[in-house]
């Protein structure tokens, strides 16, 4: 039932995070009030569906701007949603976290990504989201958003392709950018196909953010060690390679409770400590 639970409210947050139905339309991007906000989880301001920003592209614009300043704004945000809920954003909140799983439902052979890729994500958030709109800036001293312009897939998906489409102009202007982050989104499907998640687990700079808080989170797993039998068919079905059992509130944890249905003793449960 929570697995269910879980799918529909990951449906349920895409469609109200996309709501903007006049962006397909041939209305443009929607550019009222509520862009001004950011959502939770990574979901593209260039999407004509989007009604809010990425908070990954909300950094970088202020970073990279000509009177650099520090979004204390944004980084509040985050770190509310971090102590509170660590990375079950990432579980439940994220489109792109969704479309990933959706397409891991395809019958295919599957393995898990090496342990040390889920390092790779934190080198993006320092250089490409951190240093690079700051260090590498043009001749008006703004920089670019390098994340959102040269890595991620998200935007493609949700940005990149549906405006290309819609629009004659664009189209035919198409370079060497579009097909560089083209390849970067096919990529990430067809891996999305064999492997749970790799996006989320190696490159995703907002999940590496919502990951520092896992361990202070007030939302937690625990193991009751009375019922615990050391099984680890918590850490098999885990998509994230979580050794459950050891360390429930790990880094890379995204909270999505497949561990809690595949324990036989019911010894993982969810805790609200403050």
């Amino acid at each position: 039932m929570a697995k269910v639970n879980r799918k529909i409210i990951q449906i349920i947050s895409t469609l109200i995070t996309n709501a903007n139905i006049k962006g397909v339309m041939g209305y443009g991007i929607y550019k009222g009030p509520l862009k001004k906000s950011c959502v939770p989880g990574l979901n593209c301001y260039s999407c004509p569906l989007a009604v809010s920003s990425c908070p990954i592209g909300s950094i970088q614009a202020i970073l990279g701007s000509a009177k650099y300043k520090f979004s204390f704004y944004i980084l509040g945000i985050l770190m509310l949603i971090g102590v509170v809920l660590g990375r079950v954003v990432c579980g439940f909140l994220c489109p792109f976290g969704l479309v990933q799983e959706f397409l891991n439902k395809i019958r295919t052979p599957k393995f898990k990504l090496p342990n040390w890729t889920k390092y790779i994500k934190y080198v993006v958030l320092i250089i490409f989201v951190i240093l690079l709109p700051i260090l590498w800036a043009n001749e008006l001293g703004m920089g670019d958003p390098t994340f959102c312009k040269y890595i991620c897939p998200a935007g493609m998906l949700e940005g990149g392709i549906p405006l290309v489409l819609m629009n004659n102009s664009l189209r035919s202007i198409v370079g060497f950018l579009f097909k560089w982050k083209m390849a970067i989104l096919i990529f990430t499907i067809i891996l999305s196909i064999y492997t749970f998640r790799p996006f989320c687990k190696a490159i995703c700079p907002l999940g590496a953010i919502y990951s520092f808080f896992n361990p202070i989170s007030i939302y937690k797993l625990e193991i009751d060690k009375d019922k615990c039998i050391y099984c680890k068919k918590c850490s098999e079905v885990c998509g994230m390679g979580v050794e459950v059992y050891k360390s429930p509130n790990s880094l890379e944890c995204i909270r999505c409770g497949e561990c809690k249905t595949v324990c036989p003793t019911k010894a993982i449960k969810t805790a609200i400590k403050l």
